[in-house]
This record gives structure tokens, C-alpha cells and sequence, in this order.
């Protein structure tokens, strides 16, 4: 089993003992600012009434993106992690 395997599957449970679904969930990410990163993660949420917020850093070189969305099961939540892993140069907080 691969080191990210084992982290969602201790993800799954810890959601699963600690949440009552469905849930508001806080989705943050930091992103590379030169490419078209923020507009992937947006495209990747904009449903279902999600809420997206980004904030440039300081330096201009990273975007910070938030997003806040109703979600229906801890599997909803891991299967979006998994989705925003595949967008390069994204980093999960």
C-alpha cells in the first residue's frame, strides 16, 4: 500500500468518527500563480454551490485557493482530494 493510500484511508476514518454528513468542508490549496492552476481548481469545484476565495501571496508566485462546499460522505471528500492531486504544482493544506 502506498504512503498516499494509507493516508486516506486515515483520513476516511478520522472523517467518518468526527463528522456528521452532509458537511460544510473547508478545501484549502496553494497553487502555482503562472499558469492556469486556480482556473483547474475552480473548474474542479464550481458546483453544488461551492464558495471559492483566493488570495495572492506577497510575492505574487502562489495563490492561495479556499474553498467551502456541502459535502455528502467522506468518500465525496477523499475522491476530490485525489481529483485536485492530478492538477500540477498544487499543494494541500
Amino acid at each position: 500500500m502506498s504512503e498516499r493510500d494509507s493516508f486516506y484511508i486515515k483520513l476516511k476514518a478520522k472523517l467518518e468518527e468526527t463528522t456528521t454528513f452532509p458537511t460544510k468542508y473547508l478545501y484549502k490549496f496553494i497553487v502555482p500563480s503562472n499558469g492556469n492552476q486556480v482556473n483547474q481548481v475552480q473548474d474542479l469545484f464550481n458546483k453544488g454551490g461551492a464558495v471559492i476565495n483566493t488570495k495572492k501571496s506577497r510575492t505574487g508566485k502562489y495563490v492561495s485557493v479556499s474553498i467551502h462546499i456541502t459535502m455528502k460522505s467522506a468518500d465525496e471528500i477523499i475522491s476530490y482530494y485525489k481529483d485536485a492531486e492530478k492538477i500540477e504544482g498544487i499543494i494541500s493544506l
